[in-house]
């Protein structure tokens, strides 16, 4: 899509100035007459010197600073938008007093670490008149736009078997560097809920609304550095029968990336590659049902092992797609592409992966 331009500046405050911090910036000052006037941090000296650093005319060390601010047409002013980049399990808190405020909020995936949060961070939003969008920006790849083309317009039919395989790489350091990561209490979840959420939300999205989950589990390599799981499996049931396996890990070397593959009822297949991990999703294989036309699988030379910064920075494009998306949204006052309800499909079906890998049993999810 195109980047959008709007007569009236909309202002915006980005909360979090973590690795992500970056990415919104640069997809907010990609579209005209939208201007990023704070960051918001709760370490005030980092703030600080993020706002330095990126000519960001305010810096707070608490959103009830920010948010007292905006009172004040003397002090920061009204404020159209937040965007939340702080760790998961402090999300909801975040998005309900921006909702309380008057503000629209995009928030960093997942949403939140259980339906309940997530739930009353939809309602706060839809209480007070506010958008909530929540970034999957590998949704805005155009061959993820395209193989959801496919299926919309018959050319593979209705899915029945749908396959995720996320194969990736993380080392000591990765969860050394944030204290938060790795941690039930302040991660929500380890490769299923940081990294695996993205291709769930892909997944379902392709095929459907999902009802029943089987799933398993467990640390296998990084079991001194964090609590919860590096590797995962499950098997994925849909409302319209159509089924889906999923396996994920971190503990992959060197990473394989990551490969959608759906099939539906005409017979054809198509399958999407990400590897190296951060690198543009691709459709690297697409079966018509009479003819298989197949392209490279990767770029030749990179390496693997990308670092998380590369991941992050190749994102940009992606971010900025989104971001625009929602920016349009909030300018026209119609839904973003990825609603607080959309979000909550994948985190559904993570959470029922969880509950059965600890219950030993099927779980059957309820809208």
């Amino acid at each position: 899509m195109s980047e959008p331009s709007f007569g009236a500046t909309l202002k915006v405050a980005i909360i979090g100035t973590g690795a992500i911090f970056r990415n919104h910036l640069e997809a907010y000052r990609a579209i005209d007459n939208v201007e990023v006037v704070a960051a918001c941090d709760i370490n005030e000296d980092l703030a600080a010197r993020t706002a330095r650093e990126h000519s960001i005319a305010r810096a707070f060390g608490s959103t009830a600073a920010m948010f007292a601010a905006i009172k004040d047409p003397g002090d920061l002013g009204p404020l159209d938008i937040v965007s939340v980049c702080t760790p998961h399990p402090t999300h909801e808190a975040v998005v309900v007093e921006a909702a309380e405020a008057g503000v629209h909020v995009l928030c960093e995936k997942p949403l939140a670490t259980t339906l309940e949060a997530s739930q009353r961070m939809v309602d706060a939003c839809k209480q007070h008149g506010v958008q909530l969008g929540v970034l999957f920006q590998r949704r805005f790849w155009p061959a993820a736009q395209r193989i959801k083309a496919l299926i919309d317009d018959g050319t593979i039919g209705q899915p029945i078997l749908g396959h995720a395989s996320v194969l990736l790489h993380r080392d000591a350091s990765y969860y050394a560097a944030t204290p938060w990561r790795g941690s039930w209490e302040t991660d929500g979840g380890g490769v299923l809920m940081t990294q695996a959420i993205h291709y769930i939300d892909l997944l379902q999205w392709f095929m459907g609304e999902v009802v029943e989950v089987h799933g398993h589990i467990d640390t296998f390599v990084h079991q001194d550095h964090m609590e919860t799981e590096d590797s995962a499996v499950a098997t994925l049931k849909f409302s319209t029968g159509a089924m889906a396996t999923l396996q994920a890990s971190t503990a992959v070397t060197p990473g394989l990336g990551v490969q959608i593959r759906i099939t539906g009822t005409t017979g054809a297949s198509v399958q999407l590659t990400e590897f190296p991990e951060g690198t543009e999703g691709r459709i690297d294989v697409l079966g018509t049902g009479e003819t298989i036309d197949h392209h490279p699988t990767w770029p030749v030379g990179v390496n693997p092992n990308t670092p998380l910064s590369e991941i992050n920075a190749a994102l940009v494009p992606f971010h900025k797609l989104q971001v625009a998306d929602f920016v349009n949204a909030v300018a026209t006052g119609t839904e973003p592409a990825v609603t607080g309800e959309e979000a909550t499909k994948a985190l559904r079906i993570l959470l029922a992966i969880y509950e059965s890998s600890k219950t030993g049993k099927p779980v059957k999810l309820h809208p």
